[in-house]
């Protein structure tokens, strides 16, 4: 499960962006609180707008952003932009202080911030197949992931409490303060032991090539179509979770914090679980996206505080197993030369749709109620997992079948795989185990 560990480069990575993702996720629960309480009159839509902000400037700029990541020294840029991310919490932590906080100076730093995080995001993400071996690189984004949402979990609950004791303008110079972290990991990086990752040489048409590249391949489409859906409409929790807290049980920073912890258990559980894989499965993705519509679908009915907060468990497992099979599916089957490119797509397909699904999921809190907005997640990953249906049907040969009792059963027919998938079968006993695997993952969908 922590093999990847074993890299001392790695180790040093670990470390220091533990630290700072616990400031983004205590920064982040600050933010979405005063917009909420404050700056707002518990308006969802503004919490909507600021996602969006935020977020979308990685749709904007994923040509460029991914081409940054293939071309330049990722250590190098990372610096730049861990720095300039600190700066901003920096700003922002000294005008909420200082009383002179309005509406638009979070939307604006929001956007400035989401500039900043769409050339990070996939400089950040192919950066660990520098740190690690081949291998060992779906593990490592398995664990990439156990930290983030370790630190989702540690993070909002300490925000909470903070904010109602010192303010949330303290919470965001403590985020600023978390960056040195980061940027200390990467001066103690060891350059010599980094692994040698082949750049995309200099030419006509780099722009448009990491599009082309998965045009070309079915099984990276129908990830980036479901991690769309449900990262568009699905992957709004803190919309659900201030609105469940605020408006619906009526408690306070505290206990949305709280709300945000208790899922990010289920989200390390997920990742941990991944990072047990020898590599990540495609069916993984499908079986994951119906879990969380399901557990999406049970959290709106629960009627209490708490029992939403158990069944924020099982949304967190199912939403980190999906996130974390489909980045490391994505991460071990693309060519070195285009990953930059590739993950900029993918971090634009998950985090580029918030702009058009965050104000929608808004407006539908405050209109409909936090109930119903939980339930277009719930939509999300049941459609999300019905487009995988339909590609394991069309690709993958998934048929019905009745045995001589009659008794129906799923199974894929032996006539060949599809010529996109980047690794095929070395034998017959590795086909067989795939079609076994593909068997009993159709079963548990």
């Amino acid at each position: 499960m922590f093999r990847s560990l074993s890299s001392v480069n790695y180790r040093i990575w670990f470390a220091g962006a533990l630290v700072s993702n616990v400031g983004t996720w205590m920064q982040r629960t600050a933010q979405d609180w005063i917009v909420l309480t404050e700056l707002t009159n518990h308006d969802a839509a503004a919490v909507g707008i600021v996602m969006a902000l935020q977020l979308g400037p990685q749709l904007l700029l994923v040509p460029f952003s991914g081409l940054i990541a293939d071309r330049l020294d990722r250590r190098k840029t990372l610096m730049v932009t861990q720095g300039a991310m600190g700066l901003l919490g920096l700003g922002l932590g000294l005008i909420v202080v200082t009383g002179a906080a309005q509406l638009w100076h979070v939307y604006l730093f929001a956007l400035l911030l989401g500039i900043v995080s769409a050339v990070d995001a996939p400089v950040r993400q192919t950066f660990v197949s520098e740190l690690v071996g081949g291998s060992n690189l779906s593990n490592a984004v398995a664990l990439n992931s156990a930290s983030f949402n370790a630190a989702r979990m540690i993070g909002p609950a300490i925000a909470g409490l903070l904010v109602a004791v010192i303010g949330a303008g303290w919470v965001f110079l403590l985020n600023a303060v978390t960056f040195g972290a980061v940027l200390l990991s990467l001066t103690f990086i060891r350059v010599n032991r980094l692994q040698a990752s082949k750049r995309a040489p200099r030419g006509r048409g780099q722009l448009l090539e990491g599009f082309r590249y998965v045009r070309s391949r079915p099984d990276l489409l129908v990830i980036f179509v479901i991690v769309f859906i449900v990262g568009t409409f699905g992957m709004n929790f803190a919309i659900f979770t201030s609105t469940m807290a605020s408006v619906e049980f009526g408690q306070g920073s505290a206990a949305f914090g709280l709300l945000s912890s208790v899922m990010a258990i289920g989200s390390v559980a997920g990742a941990l679980m991944s990072a047990r894989r020898d590599r990540p499965r495609l069916r993984l993705v499908f079986v994951a996206a119906a879990t969380f519509g399901a557990s999406c679908l049970a959290a709106a009915v629960m009627p209490s505080y708490w029992s939403f907060a158990v069944v924020l468990v099982l949304v967190g497992l199912s939403a980190q197993t999906l996130m974390t099979t489909a980045n490391g599916t994505v991460q071990t089957t693309t060519a070195p030369e285009m990953r930059g490119r590739v993950m900029a797509l993918y971090m634009a397909v998950f985090m580029g749709g918030t702009p058009l699904g965050a104000p929608v999921v808004g407006w539908v809190a405050n209109t409909f109620g936090p109930r119903w907005a939980i339930g277009v997640a719930a939509a999300s990953g049941l459609v999300a997992a019905a487009v995988g249906l339909g590609w394991l049907i069309v690709f993958r040969h998934l048929r019905l079948h009745y045995d001589g009792a009659a008794h129906p059963h799923f199974a894929f027919s032996h006539d060949g795989r599809p010529a996109s998938l980047a690794r095929a079968p070395e034998n017959a006993e590795e086909l067989e185990e795939d079609l076994a695997l593909d068997e009993a993952d159709a079963r548990r969908a």
